[in-house]
């Protein structure tokens, strides 16, 4: 029952996380920070990463490799938005490292619906099959391409002095 009511909270934090991080990529690609989307995403998504370590562990599963890479990725992108404040290279690390961290999460999404929602699970039951690897490359596709925008869209800074865009690239608030 406690197991129950930890795994309903964890998947609600992935799932909220992930919904942020729509937004997130969202206000890169319109080059705005959106400051309190990038809150709730990058709470939801490292406290998704560390409940996912409080799960009982019986062998060393390849989740754990995901969660251990996120918890690298999200040490360096809480840094370089909350302490580094976006400024110089910072902004480039932070724009990779919450596009990898928002993948992370969304791949091991992908593969729980492909272990847990039957008519996934008949298509790839080992997770190796075609239906898998096709999803989760397709999926790593978009997010490249997202990432590669995200990352050229959120370092642009208009130069018309005053525009809202102009002091939202440029770290303001908005």
């Amino acid at each position: 029952m406690l197991l129950n009511a930890f795994t309903l909270f964890h998947v609600a934090l992935s799932l909220v996380g992930i919904a942020a991080g729509f937004v997130v990529v969202y206000g890169f690609l319109e080059s705005r920070r959106l400051d309190g989307w990038t809150l709730l995403f990058l709470t939801t998504t490292a406290a998704t990463t560390v409940t996912g370590f409080l799960f009982p562990f019986h062998r060393f599963l390849p989740s754990y490799a995901v969660g251990i890479v996120s918890v690298i990725v999200l040490a360096i992108a809480i840094p370089a938005r909350y302490r580094f404040h976006l400024e110089g290279a910072w902004r480039s690390t932070y724009v990779v490292t919450a596009m990898l961290a928002f993948y992370l999460n969304f791949f091991v999404l992908i593969a729980q619906l492909f272990g847990k929602v039957p008519p996934l699970k008949a298509l790839a039951p080992t997770q190796t099959e075609p239906p898998f690897a096709i999803t989760q490359v397709a999926v790593m596709v978009v997010f490249i391409i997202l990432g590669t925008l995200a990352f050229r869209k959120f370092l642009v800074t208009p130069a018309v002095p005053g525009n809202a865009r102009s002091r939202t690239a440029a770290g303001g608030k908005m």
